[in-house]
């Protein structure tokens, strides 16, 4: 399927691993041109290397901190004329209420919350100037099945929810499609991470994490590349009549499986 792509400007935040270099993948197979962004330069350029190697399409990086606003208003200007942008920076900590304090709550949000919302606000208006765009939020199944030992993921990611859905609700009007897709567990090294202190807030010893995949479906994680690729598909004119929902890939977990 022709996803029509080609030549489109895709800008992705938290590109260097995971979800958003498996994102950044699916769009240059495509033929799109990509803004890749993140904290991590040699991860980067390494990616944006390989991908302009092995797809001859244009791609380009910026290394930013979306918590800093200086950051993120240059990284705007550089995304001046996109006609995608993908959210996928955060770092959000696992932990319950009593082991997050205020400090990391904030620090957390900053990024994931915050940044997601600031550089949405500027590059919707830049699209709406230009005639349109897509936007896809990477948010979080934690968002709809709450965890208490993740309870400040589960907190932003239900707010991100609202707010896919509150400014996708009318911004066809601007011909600008706002949607979500909320992953489940996927095999990214955060995922291991996450998994990691859930093992040891549970049974003392965090090298027991693999414990946690046996019960998933198919007995694994899933891929970042199923995710990346319903990315690409939702920001083509395939999804051209979608806007303001979300999408679970989580294996059927928040519908009940186990």
């Amino acid at each position: 399927m022709d996803l029509h792509l080609r030549g489109k400007r895709v800008l992705i935040t938290g590109a260097s691993k995971g979800i958003g270099a498996a994102a950044a993948e699916a769009f240059a197979e495509e033929g799109a041109n990509l803004l890749l962004a993140a904290r991590s330069g040699d991860q980067l350029k390494a990616l944006a290397d390989r991908l302009r190697s092995a797809h001859q399409i244009d791609a380009t990086t910026s290394v930013v901190d979306l918590r800093k606003p200086e950051d993120l208003a240059r990284l705007a200007g550089e995304a001046a004329d996109i006609d995608v942008l993908v959210n996928n920076a955060g770092d959000i900590p696992g932990g319950s209420i009593d082991k997050i304090d205020e400090a990391t709550w904030r620090h957390a949000w900053d990024l994931k919350v915050f940044g997601y919302i600031n550089l949405t606000r500027q590059i919707y208006a830049q699209m709406k100037a230009k005639g349109g765009g897509v936007i896809v939020n990477d948010i979080g199944a934690a968002g709809e099945k709450f965890d208490a030992n993740y309870i400040c993921g589960s907190a932003g990611n239900a707010a991100l929810m609202a707010f896919t859905r509150a400014l996708g609700g009318k911004s066809l009007a601007d011909n600008i499609r706002v949607v979500g897709i909320n992953p489940g567990p996927v095999g990214t090294d955060r995922h291991v991470t996450l998994l990691k202190t859930r093992a040891k807030h549970q049974f003392g010893d965090e090298s027991r994490y693999k414990e946690f995949q046996k019960s998933l479906p198919l007995g694994r994680p899933a891929h970042a590349r199923e995710i990346g690729d319903l990315m690409a598909f939702l920001a083509s004119d395939r999804a051209g009549y979608t806007s303001g929902v979300i999408y679970t890939v989580d294996g059927g977990i928040s519908a009940g499986w186990g």
